[in-house]
């Protein structure tokens, strides 16, 4: 590939660029593993996002109506939320992402430890019945969902300390891990937000997997979570009361049962085709949080069984991209940080969509992307432009054969050759720019043996390596082949092996099988 792109170059023909040095295809320049997975992950977030826009503001207009007068209100407020998303996931796609993971990680870590320590001391409740927010005038700030990168920075950094660099001993291992992924974790669960400690704990548990925690280690710990979540599930009285509404909805119908007995009522109204878009009649005050934790059975409503399983269809493309990103990461963090985030996002989703089934708790949390909430919507932006930064700064580790290609350099024909340019297999050569057989075999005798002949029968290639003029076999006419040798004016050659005739006699000279 590389002689063709420097023939073309001399021929004046522009070089084709669809393949990489080692015969990889290339989009824009940058190998394909590395760009399919990129672009597929930017428009299949750009599908999710604009569907997201719209469901919201169908599910919202009727509330937002009542209550504010503007049936527009919380669609405004959502692009707005969206535009800051897009801006800091753009600027964390630009940077490389071991600044965060590496050098910038202490103060991160610091700034969301006191973030979530101010919601237990100063938070608001914004009558849901837990303290998860504050209350910043113009905007309520969740600090648990941007907690999720933080610890999702900490675990990526504390994996590679041990299992790539060595810098960390096992126990020194699961002091800093119990303190910078378990003390934040403590933090949310006070607040309490069960939710967002069981995305958290499933994420730990994929990168855990990954970087290669023994499975034993990582069956305990998910054995000692599901305990500890069960536990606290059946602590107090609300969060029990989930639970059983889980088990049994209809046993309250007009209580603890209602909203999501209505989420039914809505998935059965959409059928396989839907009731329409905007022809929701659950969201006229029917269906609490329509436009945010139940938007899902909007969705359902509107769009029937279709719409459903191509939201679900999106998220599983999503996740392909991103864990195909992951895969091709250039060291362990950029790997656990693409996978981390990736998981993030879609066990969020699965939590919210199996709790609007009912086959699980109601947990609270939102459908990244697609529902209301500006913490939300940023958090989750944010963590797309972390994966995209993996993918940018993903480099094909460079081999020994890369170094000796950039050293290869094309010198102008010799005397005898044509000047129309070099000529390879399967191009035409006019019959009056082929050199003579008497010019051929004058650069064979010049050159010192086969290799020169077929340098100069072949318009004058000649390939040196950094100009040192050194070779694989000294200066001798006769090499190994693919050795090179030195020919006229100390430039090294490829030497393609002896000629025909030469390979037909035996090393004293007579024809081969003769004795």
């Amino acid at each position: 590939m590389a002689y063709r792109q420097a023939a073309q170059a001399v021929a004046g023909r522009p070089a084709r660029r669809d393949r990489g040095a080692g015969g990889e295809r290339t989009v824009l320049g940058v190998p394909e593993r590395f760009m399919r997975p990129r672009i597929v992950l930017a428009l299949c977030v750009g599908i999710l996002v604009a569907f997201g826009v719209l469901m919201v503001y169908s599910a919202s207009s009727v509330t937002a109506l009542a209550d504010t007068g503007d049936a527009a209100y919380y669609l405004k407020r959502e692009l707005m939320f969206l535009a800051v998303g897009l801006v800091a996931a753009l600027a964390l796609a630009v940077l490389d992402y071991h600044i965060w993971v590496q050098r910038f990680l202490v103060p991160i870590w610091i700034v969301t430890a006191l973030l979530l320590a101010l919601v237990i001391v100063a938070g608001t409740d914004n009558d849901m019945g837990a303290t998860r927010w504050i209350n910043l005038g113009f905007f309520d700030l969740q600090p648990s969902e941007f907690a999720k990168i933080t610890i999702v920075f900490t675990a990526a950094n504390l994996a590679e300390s041990y299992f790539e660099r060595g810098t960390l001993d096992w126990w020194g291992f699961l002091k800093l891990l119990a303190a910078g992924v378990g003390l934040p974790l403590l933090l949310i669960i006070i607040q309490p937000d069960k939710g967002s400690t069981l995305v958290l704990g499933l994420t730990i548990i994929v990168m855990g997997y990954l970087a290669g925690v023994p499975r034993a280690y990582l069956g305990i710990v998910l054995f000692l979570g599901v305990a500890a979540f069960l536990a606290l599930s059946l602590k107090d009285d609300y969060s029990r009361q989930r639970l059983l509404t889980m088990l049994d909805p209809e046993s309250d119908p007009f209580r603890s049962g209602y909203q999501i007995l209505q989420g039914f009522y809505a998935f059965g109204s959409g059928g396989l085709f839907g009731v329409g878009l905007g022809f929701s009649r659950q969201k006229y005050s029917y269906l609490p949080m329509a436009h945010n934790d139940f938007i899902f059975a909007v969705i359902g409503e509107e769009c029937g069984l279709v719409g459903t399983l191509g939201v679900l269809a999106g998220f599983a493309v999503f996740l392909w991209a991103g864990l195909q990103i992951a895969r091709y990461a250039p060291d362990l963090s950029g790997r656990l940080l693409a996978a981390g985030c990736t998981s993030l996002v879609v066990i969020q989703m699965l939590l919210n969509v199996s709790g609007v089934l009912g086959i699980f708790p109601l947990s609270g949390k939102p459908i990244p992307f697609i529902s209301y909430g500006g913490s939300s919507i940023i958090a989750s932006l944010m963590l797309v432009g972390l994966i995209l930064s993996v993918s940018i700064h993903s480099r094909l580790p460079e081999t020994s054969h890369d170094g000796m290609r950039r050293s290869w350099q094309v010198a102008p024909g010799e005397p005898g050759g044509y000047d129309a340019g070099l000529s390879f297999v399967g191009e035409p050569v006019a019959r009056s720019q082929r050199p003579r057989r008497d010019d051929a075999v004058g650069r064979r005798a010049g050159s010192g043996g086969p290799a020169g002949s077929r340098g100069g029968a072949r318009g004058g290639l000649t390939v040196m390596e950094g100009g040192s003029g050194r070779s694989g076999r000294g200066s001798s006419g006769r090499g190994a082949p693919g050795r090179g040798t030195t020919g006229r004016g100390q430039r090294g050659r490829i030497d393609l092996g002896p000629s025909a005739s030469e390979r037909l006699r035996d090393r004293r000279g007579g024809p081969r099988g003769r004795r």
